[in-house]
C-alpha cells in the first residue's frame, strides 16, 4: 500500500504557525505559477512513521543478512565507523580553514596510509566513487601525455574483455579509443594478444588484479614491463583490492595509477547508489597532474596545496565525500597492518571454501584456487534443466539470502559471481551452500518451481524491460 492510499481528507501531521513577520510579495513568472495545489497525501505523523518504518523493514541490508555479491563488495560496516563519522557530521565544507584543522589532518594522514597500502607516491581523495576515480585517473594520464607532447599519437586504451563495464566507459569519456583484449583460456591476460595491440599509440592499459573472474594475473610484472617499454601507463582498477590488501601492493606490481573504492574495501557499503569515495594514487611523475587541492604534510601539520600549475583541476566540489573517508580511516586504524592482512586472508579463504563446496554440483568457470571471488558458469545447467542463472538468483530470495551478481563478467554467458568477503562465518557460508544445493535439486526435479521464484517477497518478478522503457515516477498521472 502506498502512502497515498492511506490518505484521508483533513488528516494532518503538522501545522505551521501563523506568520508573525511581514510577508514578502514575490512575483513569479506566469509559467512557474501552479494552476492547482500539489497532490500530497493527507496523513498524520504516526501514519507517516508507521508507513516508512514498515517499508524499511522490508529492505534487505548487510546488517540483516549475507551478501554473496561478487564485483561489488557489501562487507559488514563496523558500527564504530559510523560513530566516528557522526563526530564530524556538523562540519560544513565552507567553514574557514582554521576551523577544520582536525578534518584536514585526518584527510592528510588517510592519504599517507592509502599511499602506503597501494605503493603509490601521491594521491587525491576527491573522486566520489570508483567510476569517478577511473575518469580522474584517465584525465591525469591524458594531461601527462599532453604535457609530453604525445597526446596526438597516444589515442588508445587497452581493456580486457573481463573488465568492469565502467572501464571502457571511462576511457571513452576521457577521449580515448577503447581496444578490447581477449582473455586467454586461463581467464587471464593473453600476452600474445596484448603484444599484438601494444605499440606507441597506446596511452593506458586498464587492469583489475585479481581480475573479475577472481584470478590473480600471474604475468603482471611482464605486462607492466611491456607497457612501460612502449611508454604506456598501467592503470589499476581497485575494485578487487580486498583480495590482496596488506599482502601485495599495486604500485609494486608496476601500476602507475591506482584507484580505490573506500566504500568497498574499507567497509562503507554503498548499495543503491551512494555515498562512495574513489581516491586515485599515482607514481611521482604523475603527481603534478593531480586534482587540487592535494593534502600535504608541512612543518606545522597538514595543509591544502593548491599550487599545482599542471593540475587537471577539481573533479568534485570541496574535498570529496568526507564522512566516507572518516569511516575508512577508522577502519584502517582499527585493523592495523596485521588486521588488513588478515582481511585478505579470510576473504580468499571464504571464497575458496565456497568454490570447493559448490563445485560438487555447479560448474566453476575456472576451477582452480581463486582469490576473493569466483564465477559459476551455468551454461550447461541451463541446457540440462531449462533453469537460468536469473532463476537461481530469484529462488535464493525465498531462502532469505541476497542474490549474487549475475551475468557478469560478460565472457561467461550464464555467470553467477560469488564474493563472500572476510566478515562471514563458516555457519553463514554453510547456510548459503545448503540453499544452493536445495535449489540445484529443485531445478533438476521441479524446474518450474525455480522458474517461478520468488514466492516470499512483497513483489514478485518485475517486468524490467517495461520498467526501464516506460518508468512511472508518480502515483497518478
Amino acid at each position: 500500500m502506498t502512502i497515498f492510499e492511506k490518505s484521508a481528507r483533513g488528516r494532518k501531521g503538522y501545522e505551521l504557525p501563523e506568520y508573525d513577520v511581514e510577508k514578502l510579495e514575490i512575483k513569479l513568472p506566469e509559467h512557474l505559477v501552479r494552476k492547482s495545489a500539489p497532490m500530497l497525501p493527507e496523513v498524520s505523523e504516526v501514519d507517516v512513521v508507521r508507513h516508512y518504518t514498515d517499508l524499511a523493514s522490508k529492505n534487505y541490508s548487510v546488517d540483516r543478512g549475507f551478501y554473496p555479491l561478487g564485483s561489488c563488495t557489501m562487507k559488514y560496516n563496523p558500527k564504530i565507523n559510523e560513530d566516528m563519522a557522526y563526530l564530524f557530521a556538523n562540519l560544513h565544507p565552507m567553514q574557514p580553514r582554521e576551523t577544520i584543522t582536525g578534518a584536514v589532518k585526518l584527510m592528510g594522514h588517510l592519504k599517507e596510509l592509502l599511499c602506503e597500502i597501494t605503493g603509490t607516491d601521491d594521491m587525491t581523495l576527491q573522486p566520489a566513487a570508483g567510476a569517478h576515480g577511473e575518469l580522474t585517473g584517465l584525465l591525469i594520464a591524458r594531461a601527462y601525455f599532453e604535457d609530453k607532447g604525445e597526446l596526438e599519437k597516444r589515442k588508445k586504451v587497452l581493456v580486457p574483455d573481463s573488465a568492469h563495464g565502467t572501464n571502457p566507459a571511462s576511457a571513452a569519456m576521457a577521449g580515448f579509443e577503447v581496444v578490447e583484449l581477449k582473455s586467454g583460456e586461463d581467464g587471464c591476460v593473453n600476452l600474445e594478444e596484448l603484444k599484438a595491440h601494444l605499440d606507441e599509440s597506446v596511452a593506458v592499459i586498464m587492469l583489475t588484479n585479481p581480475n573479475t573472474l577472481g584470478l590473480f594475473e600471474k604475468d603482471i610484472l611482464t605486462i607492466a614491463k611491456m607497457a612501460h617499454e612502449v611508454g604506456a601507463l598501467l592503470y589499476y582498477d581497485g575494485a578487487n583490492l580486498n583480495a590482496i590488501m596488506g599482502r601485495t601492493r599495486p604500485g609494486d606490481m608496476g601500476f602507475d595509477i591506482v584507484h580505490l573504492n573506500l566504500h568497498k574495501t574499507f567497509s562503507t557499503p554503498h548499495g543503491m547508489g551512494g555515498p562512495g569515495s574513489g581516491p586515485i594514487g599515482v607514481k611521482a611523475r604523475l603527481a603534478p597532474y593531480l586534482p587540487i587541492p592535494v593534502m600535504r604534510k608541512t612543518e606545522k601539520g597538514y595543509d591544502l596545496d593548491y599550487n599545482l600549475p599542471k593540475s587537471i583541476g577539481m573533479v568534485r566540489s570541496f574535498y570529496g565525500n568526507f564522512l566516507v573517508m572518516v569511516k575508512a580511516y577508522t577502519y584502517i586504524l582499527t585493523m592495523g597492518n596485521k588486521g588488513l592482512k588478515h582481511v585478505s586472508d579470510m576473504a580468499v579463504l571464504n571464497a575458496n571454501y565456497l568454490r570447493a563446496k559448490l563445485s560438487k554440483l555447479y560448474n566453476i568457470s575456472h576451477d582452480r584456487i581463486c582469490m576473493h571471488e569466483f564465477v559459476i558458469d551455468n551454461e550447461e545447467f541451463v541446457k540440462k534443466t531449462g533453469v537460468k542463472t536469473l532463476d537461481i538468483a530469484k529462488r535464493l530470495l525465498d531462502y532469505g539470502l541476497h542474490a549474487p551478481t549475475v551475468y557478469f563478467p560478460l565472457i561467461v554467458h550464464e555467470a553467477m559471481m560469488i564474493e563472500p568477503t572476510e566478515t562471514e562465518s563458516k555457519m553463514t557460508l554453510d547456510t548459503f551452500v545448503d540453499a544452493m544445493e536445495k535449489i540445484y535439486e529443485e531445478a533438476t526435479t521441479k524446474p518450474e518451481l525455480v522458474k517461478g521464484a520468488p514466492y516470499s517477497t512483497p513483489v514478485r518478478r518485475l517486468d524490467d524491460v517495461t520498467a526501464t522503457k516506460y518508468p512511472i515516477f508518480r502515483y497518478k498521472k
